[in-house]
């Protein structure tokens, strides 16, 4: 066989090299000349899969290592009889875990207490249902909006969007998608977004074009939102830095950019492709992690109040603020470059570990820490 992929898919090789050969290109560069002799195709987001790319091929598999398929052009490949494998909720714990560290690292630098706030979420899907588990063992009030979900299941818990309005936070987890029921297409335009509670955050970490940027700018300059929070904007790589500096946080859409994750795409879109072929599968996808060097955090001994232990652990795991600090440069570089600087911010990321390779070591045993520590998928032991 020959295998056409994304140079960034991790443990491709290792995966699908003993299927066939192995070519792998930069994301841009997947064009209808590289895949003409294709018998599968492996992308992530950056390429735009329709006819145009597929034109006179004979690719019979189409695998994407993500969780969004908004690059795809599915009606295409289904009206051709190609077989197409995605990776839903593939790096579903990493975006949790990215939303808690931007709200605790906020939560510290304002000096504000999550419990008892309210927080919208937008789309309960895999990521927006483990975002409402986690949310509601802080002791967090939460409102949740998702249509598709509210017809299918008559469940009163989820609400008209209006309903999550006078949220203190909102949080955005919904696919990007321009016609249909349920369009997400600046779904937060001006309208929406000027009826936010006064000094919110909103959080985007699901597509670019869901919140209107330029309405954000307007909105952030009146103060509903107060703050926001985008790991994703608008015509990437080529973001608006002038809403990067309005932003509380901003970082490079690197969400769900875990070892955890990436590894989990690349298994999800392998036994599909075994299962389409008819191949035995032979690739551990449990052996490709390794484990962290210190993967026991152990809490100083004047932490005592649980929110402040659980910030502790959350930034010990992963640092936010370190992402925020690295795209901010963008505005160093020529305006010329800055496209190619956030491109490269994405490509040589240095995936973190998720919570789960973690143990808290704990001195003493608390109900609501470890709760909260549970349903964040760290490990726990005591001292």
């Amino acid at each position: 066989m020959k295998i056409v992929c994304d140079q960034r898919i991790p443990f491709v090789e290792e995966a699908f090299g003993a299927f066939g050969e192995i070519s792998k290109y930069d994301s841009r560069a997947i064009d209808n000349a590289a895949v003409k002799d294709a018998d599968a195709l492996l992308v992530r987001s950056e390429t735009k899969v329709d006819e145009k790319l597929l034109a006179g091929s004979k690719v019979k598999f189409i695998g994407t290592a993500t969780i969004g398929t908004d690059h795809v052009d599915t009606n295409f490949l289904k009206n051709h009889g190609i077989a197409f494998a995605s990776a839903p909720g593939c790096n579903s714990n990493a975006v949790v875990q990215y939303v808690f560290s931007a709200l605790f690292t906020f939560a510290e630098k304002n000096g504000l207490k999550l419990k008892g706030k309210k927080i919208g979420v937008v789309g309960v899907g895999n990521i927006g249902s483990k975002i409402v588990r986690v949310a509601e063992s802080l002791g967090m009030e939460v409102r949740q909006n998702d249509p598709p979900l509210a017809r299918s299941t008559g469940d009163p818990r989820y609400l008209p969007l209006d309903n999550l309005m006078d949220a203190d936070i909102i949080t955005i987890h919904v696919p990007y998608t321009k016609g249909g029921t349920d369009p997400t297409h600046h779904l937060f335009n001006a309208e929406r977004l000027s009826k936010l509670k006064r000094g919110s955050i909103i959080i985007n970490s699901s597509r670019g074009a869901v919140v209107d940027n330029q309405a954000l700018k307007a909105a952030l300059r009146t103060g509903t939102p107060g703050f926001a929070v985008l790991d994703v904007w608008e015509r990437e790589p080529n973001i608006d830095t002038e809403l990067l500096s309005m932003c509380a946080i901003g970082t490079q859409h690197i969400a769900g950019y875990s070892i955890d994750g990436k590894v989990n795409a690349t298994k999800m879109v392998y036994d599909q492709f075994c299962r389409y072929f008819g191949f035995e599968q032979s690739w551990n996808a449990n052996s490709a992690i390794k484990p962290p060097d210190h993967p026991e955090i152990t809490i100083p001994q004047d932490l005592v109040i649980p929110e402040g232990i659980i910030s502790h652990l959350v930034r010990k795991c992963y640092d936010i603020t370190e992402d925020d600090s690295l795209l901010r440069k963008i505005t160093d570089k020529q305006e010329t470059d800055r496209g190619m600087y956030f491109k490269e911010l994405r490509g040589k990321y240095k995936f973190r570990y998720e919570f789960s390779n973690m143990t808290a070591v704990l001195s003493t045993e608390d109900d609501y820490l470890t709760s909260v520590l549970a349903a964040l998928k760290f490990r726990i032991s005591f001292r």
